[in-house]
């Protein structure tokens, strides 16, 4: 590495396929295709070693990208996981409409050089594998949802056959449950987290822990970035002198899911999202509208007491 190349900062843009890695450095030129296996994975760390990395930036692409983004992870490396979106609005917008491995990999390297993405933890191995048995239990449940519903529809003659599947499935449900609540147990920061999470009347440990695996950021963000992140924070829609409706949209459609369903739950129990939920609809707000509010006021009260380190109290609202 010579003089010059060391005043100068180095991005990497990662394009991940199921078999090969394409790597660009910007502003070097330099491009490498590898296998995406383990042994070519350690090559290349020891070729980012080499220059003076500010960032390593790939997309999110269905797990593809693990084996590389915990192995930069474990070098000390500053690898970033991004929405492919972002990366696709960000070509569009300078121009980039023709598409290979190698070019990908190029204006991923230009995205992080001109974004410049923060640079977030990569999670721990005990939350990747929690996150990885909440996404399963997630599947199992709407496996279980969808048995149920043919369980109306479909002739009696069947229904042998629907309710061993939906045995099969609660027994697997209950067992990744307990397998979760171990794990959760053994990790001190998920422990107490959790029981502050959870001492929110309407708030189950499945919703404490979907906001511990995809929510790191909550107890770290004021009220209205910590909404716009999940995805309950309403958006203008104006131009000129059009007015339209605000809109929620983006954030974590997974984080809005589990809650949208312990909002039910908690607009029956909790007094407080109770008389705020009769409020919003004695206001003419229709009943999704509402819940989407007791949503937003939720997850910034659960920030707050996540900051705070405190747990559930009236006053806090």
């Amino acid at each position: 590495m010579n003089h010059t190349e060391n005043q100068i900062e180095v991005h990497v843009g990662v394009d991940v396929s199921k078999l090969k890695l394409d790597i660009a450095f910007h502003p070097l030129n330099l491009h490498f295709s590898i296998p995406n296996d383990d042994h070519s994975i350690q090559i290349i760390i020891q070729v980012q070693k080499q220059h003076p990395v500010k960032r390593i930036v790939t997309e999110a692409t269905g797990r593809y990208e693990h084996a590389f983004v915990f192995a930069c992870d474990k070098a000390n490396l500053p690898i970033i996981v991004v929405n492919p979106i972002s990366i696709l609005r960000y070509a569009q917008a300078i121009g980039v409409f023709a598409k290979t491995d190698k070019l990908d990999a190029a204006v991923i390297a230009r995205f992080a050089a001109t974004i410049q993405p923060d640079i977030k933890p990569i999670p721990d191995k005990q939350s990747r594998l929690i996150k990885d048995l909440l996404a399963r239990r997630s599947q199992l449940m709407e496996m279980q949802t969808m048995e149920k519903n043919r369980l109306q529809i479909m002739p009696k003659e069947v229904h042998s056959s629907l309710n061993r599947v939906l045995r099969v499935l609660l027994k697997e449900i209950d067992q990744l449950t307990q397998k979760i609540d171990q794990l959760v147990a053994q990790v001190k920061h998920w422990r107490v987290k959790s029981e502050i999470l959870t001492s929110v009347p309407g708030v189950g440990k499945i919703l404490a822990y979907t906001l511990l695996s995809e929510l790191p950021e909550l107890g770290k963000l004021n009220r209205k970035e910590i909404a716009a992140l999940v995805g309950v924070a309403p958006m203008n829609h104006e131009s000129g002198n059009y007015q339209g409706k605000r809109r929620i949209r983006g954030g974590r459609p997974r984080i809005r899911t589990v809650m949208f369903m312990a909002m039910m739950s908690a607009i029956q129990c909790n007094p407080v999202f109770k008389r705020y939920y009769t409020h919003l609809k004695a206001s003419g707000k229709l009943p999704k509208v509402a819940l989407i509010a007791c949503m937003r006021k939720l997850i910034v009260i659960l920030n707050t007491m996540v900051k705070n380190e405190e747990r559930w109290s009236s006053k806090i609202v």
